[in-house]
């Protein structure tokens, strides 16, 4: 069974897209969509802006988007998922890949999102760090016992955890998450603390904009962050997509069950090659590969 994955924030790079934009007319439509849609030319920052620019959050989550979405348009009648799942912000991806979503209305919500969640990172300071060979448990157990706020907010793969929370909070998880047998406990360079409470401000202003969306019933299931498992209705898929903000991203459960479930090929639609290397991480035996453009 072939599962489509769709990657988050990160795996942008400079000159991302171009090459969809010249090759595929397909591209080039939705690549001017989505400049009317977002009201400033994206394309402009995405083929020739510096990384700099592109790493804001108000401008990395459409591009990756677009970048995903796009491809997977481009890719054509060899794009037949059984089933999708999507890291984080890819998930809204995986969602026009399943046809929950259409391109407009999705890329709408990906650009609420990303200032909704740009706004709530300038109330307080806060960030996430990686964390590196420790099991699950001993990392939650470590956050729950520092004063402030700090979660467990990525499980990428087993032995790479990744937390989020007020800066104090994550810096005292740090050292003592090192005292307890952590490879590397680093603090990474991100806007804020993503999928922890601190995104309730987010959360709140997202949800209101989903539950006035369209979604459609799933030609195939998407496993969801928040759920892990496969998730065929628009109800509870929109219930899902609004815990998202501030609860974890449980990418190494969702991969088992997809595996479980019967998934024999994982292939990465986007930017970038993380999500193939996080599977393969979840279960050598797995098969994970990029997506061919035709």
């Amino acid at each position: 069974m072939n599962a489509y994955i769709f990657p988050g924030q990160g795996a942008q790079f400079v000159g991302m897209g171009l090459e969809l934009y010249e090759k595929y007319p397909i591209a080039q439509q939705l690549f001017e969509q989505a400049n009317s849609i977002l009201g400033f030319s994206i394309t402009d920052v995405m083929f020739e802006g510096t990384a700099e620019t592109l790493k804001e959050t108000k401008v990395t989550q459409p591009a990756i988007f677009l970048h995903s979405v796009i491809m997977s348009k481009v890719m054509g009648e060899s794009f037949k998922p059984n089933m999708v799942a999507g890291h984080s912000l890819g998930e809204f991806s995986a969602l026009v890949a399943n046809g929950t979503l259409n391109f407009e209305d999705a890329l709408t919500l990906v650009s609420k999102r990303a200032l909704a969640m740009q706004k709530a990172c300038e109330l307080k300071p806060s960030t996430m760090a990686a964390v590196l060979a420790l099991a699950d448990d001993v990392v939650e157990n470590i956050c729950a016992q520092v004063p402030g706020i700090v979660v467990a907010a990525n499980y990428n793969c087993p032995g790479q955890l990744v937390i989020s929370g007020e800066v104090d909070a994550v810096n005292i998880a740090c050292e003592r998450l090192k005292e307890a047998g952590a490879r590397r406990a680093l603090v990474l360079p991100v806007g804020g603390a993503f999928h922890s409470p601190l995104m309730e401000p987010a959360r709140e202003e997202l949800a209101a904009a989903i539950e006035s969306t369209k979604f459609n019933t799933p030609v195939c299931p998407i496993y969801q962050n928040v759920s892990t498992t496969a998730v065929n209705t628009a109800d509870a898929i929109k219930k899902n997509l609004i815990s998202q903000l501030t609860a974890p991203v449980k990418w190494t459960q969702s991969v088992q069950n997809m595996i479980k479930d019967g998934a024999t090929l994982f292939t990465e639609v986007g930017p970038g090659k993380v999500l193939q290397g996080l599977v393969k991480k979840i279960d050598p035996n797995a098969n994970a590969v990029s997506a061919e453009l035709g």
